[in-house]
C-alpha cells in the first residue's frame, strides 16, 4: 500500500468517525433542550395534523419493542445490543478505506445514532423521544434524531446493495 492511499483512508476514516460524533452531538443537545423545555408527554404543534414535539421516554427499543416488558434482562440485553452492533460497524469503517461511498456514510450515521440512544438507555434506562409524525389518521411511533439517524444509516445501506445488484444484472446481461 502507498502512502498516499494510506493517507486518503485515514482522512476518510476521520471523516466518517466525524459524522458518528455529529449525530451524537446533534442528538444530545435536541435531546437536551425536549427535557428541559418541554414536561414529559407535554406537545407543541409545529405544522398541524402533521407534525409535532412531543417529549417522551422510551424503555424499550425501536418502535416500541419491549416497551412494555419489566423483564430484569431487557436493559442489560438492550445494551450489550447497542454495544456489539457499536463494536462491529466501528471496526468495519476503521477497517475499510475506501473513498467516501454511502455505504461507509450509512455506516457511520448508524454507529452515531446507536451511540445517541446507548447514552441515554445507560445513563436513565429509557431512551428521549420526541419527533411526533402524523399522516391522516396514522400516527407513527414518536423517535428522535439517533434513530432518524439509523434509519437513515440503513435505506443507505439497503440502496448501495440495490445498486450494486443492478449494476450486475446489467453487466451479466451485456455478455
Amino acid at each position: 500500500m502507498t502512502g498516499g492511499s494510506s493517507q486518503q483512508g485515514h482522512t476518510t476514516r476521520k471523516y466518517l468517525f466525524m459524522i458518528a460524533a455529529g449525530v451524537v452531538l446533534l442528538d444530545r443537545l435536541a435531546k437536551r433542550a425536549i427535557v428541559n423545555k418541554l414536561p414529559m408527554y407535554d406537545s407543541v404543534v409545529v405544522i398541524p395534523g402533521f407534525f409535532h414535539l412531543t417529549h417522551t421516554e422510551n424503555p424499550g427499543a425501536a418502535f416500541d419493542i419491549l416497551r412494555y416488558s419489566t423483564a430484569p434482562w431487557k436493559q442489560p440485553l438492550l445494551i450489550g445490543l447497542s454495544l456489539l452492533a457499536m463494536v462491529v460497524v466501528a471496526a468495519i469503517l476503521w477497517k475499510n478505506s475506501h473513498p467516501l461511498r454511502p455505504t461507509n456514510i450509512g455506516l457511520a450515521l448508524i454507529l452515531g445514532g446507536a451511540m445517541g440512544n446507548l447514552w441515554d438507555r445507560i445513563i436513565s434506562r429509557r431512551v428521549v423521544d420526541f419527533l411526533d409524525f402524523f399522516l391522516g389518521s396514522y400516527h407513527w411511533p414518536v423517535f428522535n434524531i439517533a434513530d432518524s439517524a439509523i434509519v437513515t444509516g440503513a435505506m443507505l445501506l439497503v440502496l448501495e446493495i440495490l445498486s450494486a445488484k443492478s449494476t450486475e444484472n446489467v453487466e451479466s446481461i451485456s455478455r
